[in-house]
C-alpha cells in the first residue's frame, strides 16, 4: 500500500473496512460473500501507511494509492528494524545514535511514516527520532528503497524537528525557541515543504508561524525560488 496517509502505530494498526450493497433476491449468496471478505480482511496484517512511535502531535497526511511494491522491495520496518537501520547508517550522527535506546521495555523513541515521496517502486519511509523524556524531535530521515535495500536520501538533525508526508511532499517542522522558552512552550515554528526532483529533495516553500501572534492570523508561505 502506497501513499502519505498516517496510521496511528513506532509511524497503532490497520483495520480494513468491508462494505457492500446487494439485492434482496441474492441474500444467501451475499451473506457468504461478505463473510469471506471479512475473514480475509481480518487476516491481512501489516503496519499500514504509518507505524507510530511515542505519542506526538502530528497532522494527518494525505496521498493517493499507487501500484503495489515489487517483489524486490525492502520489507516494511518496525521500530526495532528502524533503529538497526539508523545505527548502521554512517550519515546518522553519533549524538542521535546515542539516543536510540528503549524508553521503556522494547519501546524505542522512533516514529515511522510510509508514503510515495520519490516515485520509486516501493514506499519511502520517514523516520523521526525523539527524546523519551519530552518527545522533542532530534533527527528526521527519509529512506528510499533502492535495489531491495533502504538508502538515506534526506536527513536533518537540527532539533527540535519533525518530518511528515503530506500529499506526496515531505513536510519538515522545526520549532523556534527564544531565550528563556521552556521546552513545552516554543515561540513559533518554521515549516519547510520539500519535493523530490532530479534525484534529490528541494525546498519549495517555507512558512513561519509566531505563536505570539493574534489567534487566527494565517502565516504567509514564501516560495524558496
Amino acid at each position: 500500500m502506497r501513499g502519505g496517509l498516517t496510521e496511528p502505530g513506532p509511524t497503532r494498526s490497520d483495520l480494513t473496512p468491508v462494505r457492500g450493497i446487494f439485492q434482496a433476491a441474492s441474500t444467501a449468496v451475499v451473506v457468504l460473500a461478505v463473510l469471506a471478505l471479512f475473514v480475509s480482511a481480518c487476516a491481512t496484517g501489516g503496519t499500514g501507511t504509518r507505524d507510530e512511535g511515542p505519542a506526538h502531535a502530528v497532522a494527518e497526511a494525505g496521498g493517493s494509492p499507487s501500484a503495489a511494491p515489487s517483489a524486490l522491495a525492502s520489507p516494511r520496518l518496525d521500530r526495532t528494524a528502524a533503529v538497526a537501520l539508523l545505527k548502521s547508517d554512517p550519515k546518522v550522527s553519533d549524538a542521535v545514535k546515542r539516543d536510540l535506546k528503549p524508553c521503556v521495555a522494547d519501546q524505542y523513541p522512533v516514529d515511522l511514516f510510509y508514503g510515495d515521496l520519490t516515485g520509486g517502486s516501493a514506499d519511502d519511509v520517514v523516520v523521526n527520532v525523539v527524546t523519551c523524556a519530552d518527545l522533542v524531535g532530534v533527527g528526521s530521515y527519509v529512506y528510499r528503497d533502492e535495489g531491495g535495500s533502504y538508502q538515506n536520501v534526506f536527513q536533518t538533525e537540527e532539533p527540535p524537528v519533525y518530518a511528515e508526508i503530506d500529499r506526496g511532499d515531505l513536510v519538515v517542522t522545526k520549532q523556534v525557541y527564544e531565550k528563556g522558552d521552556p521546552v513545552s512552550d516554543p515561540s513559533g515554528e518554521n515549516v519547510i515543504t520539500y519535493r523530490w526532483a532530479t534525484g534529490k529533495f528541494t525546498a519549495m516553500y517555507r512558512t513561519h508561524s509566531d505563536y505570539s501572534n493574534v489567534v487566527g492570523a494565517d502565516p504567509t508561505p514564501v516560495p524558496d525560488n
